[in-house]
């Protein structure tokens, strides 16, 4: 019989430098941008975000994540034989985001490497570490969303740069007998690859294009409606369940109208959502096991609930993940 993967553990961690809306309004002031607390909430729900300092990496971000969800299941490091890192901001061009957290964890030889799927990151990667779970290729998995974000932001978009924010969700995926993850659903659409994108790369010693964010917000608003819903609908059906069977949606926290016309089109009332938007802005690959880790810290959820996670992002890409926790 083939084993099933279970959430054993959730960790999280945010930069101490918090910026409120006021905070970036004033940073945008000195460029000679206009904003309002009032313009970023109505559009966003949006309150506040974290920034790295200089010098901190997503691996160290991931790394507080990672010992977090370890401690919080009792696992040594010893113990894990995978690492994925879902960024889109790694360390470096190469080794992996998760190569350097491997090291800083004391882990030695598990396969470790990253996912980009930006803001759908952490959905790709529990897909791959739930089947290499289920193949018997491992065991014990840390599947981490890690991003700083702060530093591809054009601060003179005020469209973006009041959108993002900094940090690492991670959890600890363990073989069981028990159901864990129940139903995965990933897709990807590059005909849309345009419509978020950081148009930049490395060439020759030099940074050639714009290696700052550019999105076109109403065309990521109106596919991501469209495809949030219909990946939740495809993962419930999958495994023979029903929008009233989800305790918590956990959606990929990018902007709250989103959120809330996912909800809706599920029939699912705003107070089984999961809502950190509004303190930790859009953490892209990070925001949905952030979210997560502070829902069950918060001892909103509890074990045996069921969890529908659902992410978009560019490429275009997006998936959902059914579990029992």
């Amino acid at each position: 019989m083939r084993p099933y993967a279970r959430i054993t553990g959730t960790g999280s961690s945010l930069p101490p430098q918090r910026l409120s809306n006021a905070d970036m309004v004033a940073l945008l002031a000195q460029r000679g941008v206009a904003s309002s607390d009032d313009w970023i909430v109505e559009r966003t729900g949006i309150r506040a975000r974290h920034f790295a300092a200089d010098g901190v990496y997503a691996s160290d971000l991931a790394a507080q994540a990672c010992r977090s969800a370890l401690a919080a299941a009792a696992v040594e490091p010893q113990q894990v034989d995978l690492i994925i890192v879902a960024t889109s901001t790694p360390d470096m061009v190469f080794p992996s985001t998760a190569a350097i957290l491997q090291h800083k964890l004391g882990i030695a030889a598990c396969p470790a490497f990253d996912v980009q799927a930006v803001c759908s990151g952490f959905i790709y990667a529990l897909t791959l570490a739930n089947a290499l779970i289920q193949t018997g290729s491992a065991r014990t998995a840390l599947v981490v969303g890690a991003e700083v974000f702060s530093r591809l932001l054009d601060f003179n978009d005020r469209s973006t740069c009041v959108l993002f924010g900094d940090g690492a969700g991670a959890v600890l995926l363990q073989a069981s007998e028990t159901p864990g993850i129940l139903a995965t659903d990933i897709h990807a659409d590059g005909r849309y690859s345009d419509i978020l994108c950081v148009p930049g790369h490395v060439a020759g010693g030099q940074v050639l294009g714009r290696p700052l964010l550019k999105m076109d917000g109403q065309a990521v608003f109106r596919l991501a409606v469209e495809v949030l819903e219909d990946t939740a609908r495809t993962v419930l059906a999958q495994a023979g369940k029903t929008a009233a069977d989800v305790d918590w949606l956990i959606p990929h926290q990018a902007n709250i109208r989103i959120m809330q016309s996912t909800a809706k089109k599920l029939k699912l009332p705003m107070d089984k959502v999961v809502v950190t938007v509004d303190q930790h802005g859009n953490t892209s690959a990070a925001s949905i096991p952030l979210a997560l880790d502070h829902a069950v810290c918060a001892g909103r959820i509890q074990p045996g609930d069921t969890l529908l996670l659902e992410g978009v992002g560019g490429g275009f890409t997006w998936g959902a993940v059914l579990l029992d926790f």
